[in-house]
């Protein structure tokens, strides 16, 4: 008889799980393939390494006494498993069960994933595709928020957290995304708001489609919400993968080491050609990077937003690194609130977790203008200073032409710790411009003389001559070598192999006091 009664449990078990293991609806499956979404669990199938996926809580379902249905899983798939072999801890929200909408179970089940995920000191993935709080079960979802938005900044530093949104995401759930390292979106199917288009039309007499108010392209070039955009789920997926390559599990480990093959003794020469004759003709700073790191392989960081920066991940030698370089094609390279508020944030990211930051400079200054003074540039420019001023990774700057006034010091300058300091021949440190130097410095001498252009021009070139150079940096030591731009990649990795075993301690504090 006890055989017997173990055989039907098991039996009963398997029927169970079964039911859990299946999404909802047929139509509300189909509803999300016609819409070219996968469903949670085909997600998790296509990230993770195939059969490493260990669920948790597949039986769990609400306790709602009103629930007309109680389906297995409650709207949410949580587990571990492995990408490339590497322990991850992750959730997928399922839209086919109750929209996905988080209640008191589907909280709970988060929460426990979460603290895993901290006390193991493992990556936390989040698949985002729910329709927000489970309005039956009204303030304990809200309860649920608070203990997940918590749980995010409790782990904050410790592991990377990766926000993957890949249906809608409103209200209150668009704040644990937010609080997260790194958001994906896919284009046309995922949208995160606050309010929706409906709410904005009531309040504000304002007419705006979804996909104009909360879509990827609006959140990757005009918000700045999202760091990182793809095509469809599967490329979204691809990314992610990507991502995590270059990212240690937790902020006592050092990223993977991965062998290019690439030559760490190899010269540049491409970029002796590369620097235009003229100081004020454009370049892309995207060739310079991609001529240096191993393979010309670099994932941007926030490509379409703040384009006066360029922010991302490479290696040297086979080690991640972080990169921020001014970018000549747009606005000059200038810093403004937006490049200034997207540099601070990644560098204080790959601070976080240990990845050595390179520093390409080409900044003629912080953009002037009225909006720009309104909306706080001094704020905002100050907290790039703030995030490097506090990093403790290597950090080595590379000055390939002009480093102008407060925004070269800014651009982690000897002054505020960089430990290694490269300027390009091409270089030119100053105060100003020569052009507006010559203005303000001789202005009555110009306006005085018998040809005030020719006057002027001789005084430009003096400047030039005397300021506009690294050699007085160089006198100075304020950078530590003029190198040859075809040696940049040498002496960024000879200098990477010397900082490895840095080591930097903190004053002593609660926390510093970031100007946000």
């Amino acid at each position: 008889m006890a055989d017997h009664s173990l055989s039907e449990r098991i039996d009963d078990l398997n029927r169970r799980k079964t039911e859990a293991l299946n999404a909802g609806p047929e139509r509300s499956v189909q509803r999300q393939h016609d819409k070219g979404k996968m469903l949670a669990r085909e997600r998790l199938d296509y990230l993770l390494d195939e059969g490493s996926f260990n669920e948790l809580d597949m039986l769990a379902r609400t306790r709602h006494a009103d629930a007309a249905d109680r389906p297995y899983t409650d709207g949410i798939v949580t587990g571990w498993g492995t990408i490339d072999g590497r322990k991850v801890f992750i959730f997928s929200q399922d839209f086919t069960i109750m929209g996905g909408s988080l209640g008191e179970v589907f909280a709970e089940k988060v929460h426990k994933i979460m603290d895993l995920a901290a006390s193991v000191g493992a990556p936390f993935i989040g698949l985002n595709d729910g329709a927000g709080a489970r309005i039956p079960e009204g303030v304990v979802s809200l309860d649920g928020y608070g203990g997940i938005f918590y749980r995010n900044v409790q782990a904050s530093g410790v592991i990377p957290q990766i926000s993957v949104i890949m249906g809608p995401c409103a209200g209150g759930a668009v704040y644990s995304p937010a609080m997260t390292d790194f958001i994906f979106m896919v284009r046309e199917t995922s949208h995160m708001f606050i309010t929706g288009p409906d709410v904005v039309k009531t309040v504000t007499g304002e007419e705006v489609t979804l996909e104009e108010l909360g879509g990827a392209g609006s959140h990757s070039s005009r918000s700045g919400v999202a760091n990182f955009v793809a095509a469809d789920e599967k490329a979204v997926l691809d990314e992610v993968r990507y991502l995590l390559g270059f990212l240690p599990s937790n902020n006592m480990e050092e990223a993977p080491h991965l062998d290019s093959g690439d030559d760490p003794n190899r010269r540049c020469e491409a970029l002796n050609d590369l620097m235009p004759a003229s100081p004020n003709m454009p370049y892309d700073m995207k060739a310079v990077i991609s001529e240096v790191v191993d393979d010309g392989d670099f994932m941007e960081y926030h490509a379409n937003w703040a384009r006066s920066i360029v922010c991302g991940f490479a290696r040297m030698d086979g080690r991640a690194v972080g990169i921020v370089a001014n970018q000549p094609m747009v606005l000059a390279g200038v810093l403004d609130i937006e490049s200034s508020s997207k540099a601070a944030r990644f560098v204080r990211t790959c601070d976080a977790f240990n990845l050595p930051i390179l520093t390409f400079v080409d900044v003629p200054g912080f953009l002037p203008g009225v909006d720009q003074e309104y909306g706080g540039i001094i704020r905002h420019g100050a907290k790039l200073l703030y995030s490097y001023c506090e990093a403790t990774v290597p950090r080595i700057q590379i000055i390939t032409r002009k480093a102008y006034g407060g925004a070269y010091v800014v651009m982690d300058s000897k002054s505020i710790g960089s430990d290694l300091s490269f300027a390009w021949p091409s270089a030119e440190l100053a105060v100003m411009g020569p052009e507006g130097a010559a203005e303000i410095v001789h202005r009555r001498e110009i306006q005085s003389a018998a040809d005030p252009e020719a006057r002027r021009n001789e005084l430009v070139e003096d400047y030039k001559e005397q300021f506009a150079n690294p050699w007085i940096a160089a006198e100075r030591g304020y950078i530590d070598d003029v190198i040859d731009p075809a040696e940049t990649r040498i002496k960024i990795i000879a200098g990477l192999n010397m900082l490895a075993s840095k080591r930097e301690e903190l004053p002593q504090r609660k926390h510093g006091n970031v100007p946000l």
